[in-house]
């Protein structure tokens, strides 16, 4: 198992579950050394051929990550402006294009750049005292980590115009009625719910969970038609795998599959 404690940033790797702590107190603001860190963090984890799901939280109880380092803002030119946040999508964008599940576990608040992170995993879980918002243009800026791609894919453009036009808050009642976020736990237990799903999906095909995920998230932005043949392409190529034969073999034997992601 790999361990990388850097200043800003924890991480394990080498396991069939990574775990990413990001650890900034009080707020875990997402400063430039923070990305930096979490940049490196995560490529490690892409490079482990062992990984099936990461889990993404943060330390404390006050936030997940309260938003951006607004201390920087104020010196912006055009082209730095662009240069930070293309950073950050570049770095949100290896999370969310990870062959695994990636798993957000928000444990206090979660704004701006923090959402923006959260949105770039594939499910979310919130503890009951999450607040949650895109507040950039009360700064005179957008969401500019892909919240105004993201969120509106995953909530429509009425709710997520709401979210980033007024810069309200939800809170995690809110946040799950409009499919913001997957699952409501008591507070403290977000990790330990992303744990358990984690585990769910060890137990199914990984070879299965990956074309799954890209069948998803590729095909939400086709035509209908192409998103069905996609489907039908990446179940062919299942068919002819280790896996499948293993998985209809253990159904019919009533025993537990042994998957080897071949």
């Amino acid at each position: 198992m790999g361990h990388g404690d850097m200043n800003l940033i924890q991480y394990s790797c080498g396991g069939e579950i990574a775990k990413v702590t990001i650890h900034n107190p009080p707020l875990n603001v997402l400063t430039d050394e923070l990305l930096t860190e979490l940049d490196k963090a995560v490529s490690d984890i892409l490079q482990e051929e062992s990984t099936r799901a990461m889990i993404l939280t943060g330390t404390g109880k006050k936030a997940f990550v309260a938003g951006a380092d607004i201390n920087q803002f104020s010196v912006l030119t055009k082209e730095t402006g662009k240069e930070l946040v293309d950073k950050g999508k570049r770095i949100f964008n290896k999370i969310a294009n990870a062959k695994f599940p990636v798993i957000c576990a928000m444990n206090g608040l979660t704004l701006g750049g923090g959402l923006e992170l959260a949105l770039a995993c594939d499910i979310r879980i919130a503890e009951e005292n999450v607040k949650m918002g895109l507040p950039e243009t009360g700064l005179g800026i957008l969401p500019g980590y892909a919240g105004t791609q993201r969120l509106t894919r995953l909530i429509g453009p009425g709710k997520a115009k709401q979210m980033i036009f007024t810069g309200v808050t939800f809170s995690a009642v809110e946040a799950h009625q409009v499919g913001l976020i997957e699952k409501i736990v008591p507070n403290g237990e977000a990790y330990i719910e992303g744990m358990k799903i984690a585990e769910q999906i060890l137990m199914k095909g990984p070879v299965a969970i990956a074309c799954a995920k890209n069948a998803i998230d590729n095909g939400i932005d086709m035509p209908l038609a192409d998103g069905q043949r996609l489907e039908s392409d990446y179940f062919g190529e299942l068919c002819e795998t280790e896996d499948m034969q293993e998985g209809v073999k253990a159904f019919k034997e009533k025993r537990k599959p042994t998957f080897l992601g071949k």
